[in-house]
């Protein structure tokens, strides 16, 4: 098999859900003695945290290029940032390396434009929700997505960054989620995207009012496709 960079740490939550999922999906797709090849740099989310001023991204793009860059000096022959919002920086990343860097948006969309999805809700962090970076990338594979909700994006930054980020999930986030998926069925989406890394902890990705397109499984998934030499 091919060898798989990941830039981790962003949470460390999210990199274990990435280190399961694409070690899952080898397993039952190699045989039951398949692992997949690896590599993971786990940053330390402290340094990247409630980024908010452009020299702030800036240096976050520093951090996460010089990642890609070791990634890719290891023998790795792709590369993930296991996190949404720090695709804010994708293309500083992308740029650093001369191996792909797999956008989790990219993926997201073409798994939608197959399923022919044309209405969706975008759940993540305040970045993901209301900034172009993200939401272009699913226009563009054919899907209408709902306009941000300003209600509940402070409720859902600090459902991220003060629970799910550390590993924490409780009855109360279930319930807030759920409310807020079947708001926004009735509003018109006909699927949900989970633009959060850790939406899985409080979420139940595969019995829902709507269908979900779990950011970090579809994303994992599809490194794992490269790993097996089926992109």
């Amino acid at each position: 098999m091919r060898k798989l960079g990941i830039i981790g740490g962003m949470s460390w939550v999210s990199t274990r859900n990435y280190f399961d999922e694409i070690n899952t999906f080898v397993q039952h797709t190699a045989g039951l003695r398949s692992s997949a090849p690896l590599l993971i740099e786990n940053l330390d989310f402290a340094q990247l945290y409630a980024l908010k001023e452009q020299a702030d991204w800036d240096r976050a793009a520093e951090i996460l290029a010089g990642s890609a860059r070791r990634l890719e000096a290891a023998g790795a022959g792709m590369v993930l940032i296991a996190a949404n919002s720090m695709h804010r920086v994708y293309d500083k990343v992308a740029a650093a390396v001369s191996v792909p860097v797999l956008h989790i948006a990219e993926c997201v969309g073409k798994a939608m434009e197959a399923d022919q999805v044309k209405s969706a809700a975008l759940l993540g962090t305040s970045n993901v929700m209301t900034e172009s970076f993200y939401r272009r990338r699913l226009v563009e594979h054919g899907v209408d997505l709902l306009p941000p909700d300003m209600k509940i994006v402070a409720d859902l930054d600090r459902l991220i960054y003060d629970q799910l980020m550390v590993g924490k999930a409780t009855r109360d986030a279930e319930r807030l989620m759920k409310t807020i998926i079947t708001v926004k069925e009735q509003e018109g989406a006909e699927a949900i995207v989970l633009a959060c890394t850790e939406f899985n902890l409080v979420v139940d990705v595969d019995a829902n009012v709507l269908p979900i397109y779990d950011s970090a499984r579809i994303h994992a998934r599809a490194g794992a496709e490269w790993l097996l030499g089926r992109d």
